[in-house]
């Protein structure tokens, strides 16, 4: 069987068009392709193409409802008649859920709702009343978020969750503040634009990204908005066997040598390949900062560390120079709750640079502050960004709404006190045990790495080929067949969608493939599927390279 495309066939025309696509937007054209098929029902097709996961956090969720019924007794015994009720009292609030907890003692998430209860007073040193009153009153949502950045009880108790998780238990040197947000999403969003609107960033300005990296770190700089000049630190470290091991060289990490690049972008652990920076590339990262650009910021994007252990976020080896994004979407399976944080320690770059800009910028940044507050040259990065969210005239109104707040501190409090780490190492287990699978399928020997999160697979298709078939082959493929070809033969012939590890700025012939969305059976199908695919590619290749009679 040949299967080679003419470079002018509908096909090849149809994968360079769709080629220039974001990979998450290519991924709805594989669907359509893959749901052609014959069986249109969802469940029939292997969609690893997003990192949506297949299980969600029961507990954290069940304390949330148990609250939210106690919280409707409460509004109730304020004020009813009928259908209205009033808003949660404050005053012996604690005792009246502690009753409420032994009335009901077997309430799903009772357990965990009573370690609330004292994890705020005994751990935090918190008023009782007020710390249950603003959990209650949060799930109501009857009131603003006040204040507006993150309310002031689930912040610390949020900040607590993230010395565990991004500082692997070690507390910087001064505290973290918190901007509760809707999701990464929105973090990365509000970053991006706080960063231009306060004159830290400027149109044409040189940056650096760590790649590969998701899309749209790839995508936002170049917006007309932006127009960065970007600064790719590639990940180009192989082992001894010739396989990506997806960490970054030196002589890449000495790019950040040059002050000119004033910004960095991070994704730690990297996305697609899922795997955290090294312990020495840190170290040496660290050491180039500090001597070579010392003012130099960091934004670093940390939504898989919690499937690494020991997980060190750059926010934790430089806190003066980063700012931190987590989520809590895939961890948990709350992709649809839209939590997320920004974290900037309160010493930080970020306000240093805000001082040192030239009097005119000030001024017309005071201009713009200065409707929020009567001292805006002291307004902190932070809190610019709360204003820049919505802005700045609807600062009044800015903020995670407070039940999405209570559901995020009730999943940091879950993580917190499970002091075995139960669920870190079920989640764990789950996203290994399919990277085995995976592996299995394609029958590539999987390496053992300390840094591997296993949430994603990035598989550089032209390394594994040229250990099977050999360098001719490689050039065959790379001559005649464009690098989305797999993508949509598997779509097409077998119901599978993978995106192209080249959208994500890895290797072009690369595939990601999520292991968090699919039952286990499907990733050994999945290498397989790409394994019997690549066996046609190579029949066509030996077939051309017989003598012809």
């Amino acid at each position: 069987m040949i299967l080679i495309d003419n470079e002018n066939t509908p096909r090849r025309k149809m994968e360079r068009t769709y080629e220039q696509l974001s990979p998450f937007e290519l991924k709805n054209k594989l669907i359509s392709l893959a749901n052609k098929r014959g069986d249109t029902s969802i469940w029939a097709m292997l969609n690893a193409g997003r990192g949506n996961p297949n299980w969600t956090v029961a507990t954290p969720r069940e304390a949330f409802f148990t609250l939210g019924q106690f919280a409707i007794e409460e509004t109730r015994k304020a004020w009813q008649d009928t259908d209205l009720a009033g808003m949660p009292q404050i005053e012996g609030i604690a005792t009246r859920l502690e009753a409420y907890l032994k009335k009901h003692p077997d309430s799903p998430g009772v357990t965990l709702l009573k370690n609330a209860l004292d994890y705020g007073p005994k751990q935090l040193g918190f008023n009782p009343d007020a710390w249950i009153h603003e959990l209650v009153d949060g799930i109501i949502g009857d009131n603003y978020p006040v204040p507006d950045r993150m309310l002031v009880h689930l912040e610390q108790v949020v900040h607590n969750y993230l010395i565990q998780e991004m500082c692997n238990n070690v507390s910087p040197p001064v505290n973290y503040d918190l901007f509760a947000v809707e999701g990464g999403t929105a973090a990365m969003c509000y970053s991006f634009d706080s960063l231009i609107a306060n004159n830290l960033l400027s149109v044409g300005d040189k940056i650096a990204l760590m790649v590969p990296t998701f899309t749209p770190y790839l995508e936002i700089p170049h917006l007309s908005r932006y127009q960065f000049d970007v600064v790719r630190i590639n990940a180009l470290e192989m082992d001894e066997q010739g396989n990506h091991t997806w960490q970054y060289p030196n002589s890449e990490i000495d790019k950040l040598k040059d002050s000119d690049i004033k910004a960095l972008f991070v994704v730690n652990p990297s996305n697609p390949p899922s795997i955290a920076i090294k312990d020495e590339s840190k170290k040496h990262l660290v050491e180039v900062i500090k001597e070579d650009n010392p003012k130099l910021m960091i934004i670093t994007d940390d939504v898989y560390g919690t499937f690494v252990d020991n997980f060190r976020s750059l926010m934790a080896e430089l806190p003066f120079n980063t700012l931190g994004v987590y989520s809590f979407s895939k961890y948990f399976g709350a992709t649809g709750w839209r939590l997320g944080v920004i974290a900037i320690q309160q010493n930080n770059v970020f306000d240093q640079l805000l001082k040192e800009l030239p009097r005119e910028k000030i001024e017309a940044l005071a201009e713009r502050y200065g409707t929020i507050t009567l001292h805006p040259e002291q307004l902190r990065f932070i809190d610019r960004m709360v204003a820049d969210s919505r802005q700045v005239a609807l600062n009044h109104t800015a903020g995670l709404s407070t039940p999405q707040q209570v559901q995020m501190g009730f999943f940091a409090l879950f993580a917190l006190l499970d002091h075995e780490n139960h669920y870190k190492k079920l989640t764990q287990e789950i996203c290994h045990h399919r990277q085995k699978l995976l592996y299995d399928g394609f029958g590539l020997k999987l390496r053992n790495d300390a840094f591997d999160a296993a949430y994603y697979c990035q598989i550089d298709l032209l390394v594994w080929a040229k250990v099977k078939y050999g360098d001719e082959f490689c050039d065959y493929l790379q001559t005649n067949y464009e690098p989305t070809d797999i993508l949509f033969r598997l779509a097409e012939e077998s119901s599978i969608v993978l995106l192209n590890g080249g959208g994500f700025g890895g290797p072009d012939w690369s595939i990601r493939t999520s292991l968090a969305n699919l039952d286990d059976a499907a990733y050994k199908e999945i290498g397989e599927t790409v394994q019997k695919t690549f066996d046609e590619y190579a029949t066509s290749w030996r077939e051309q390279q017989a003598p012809q009679k």
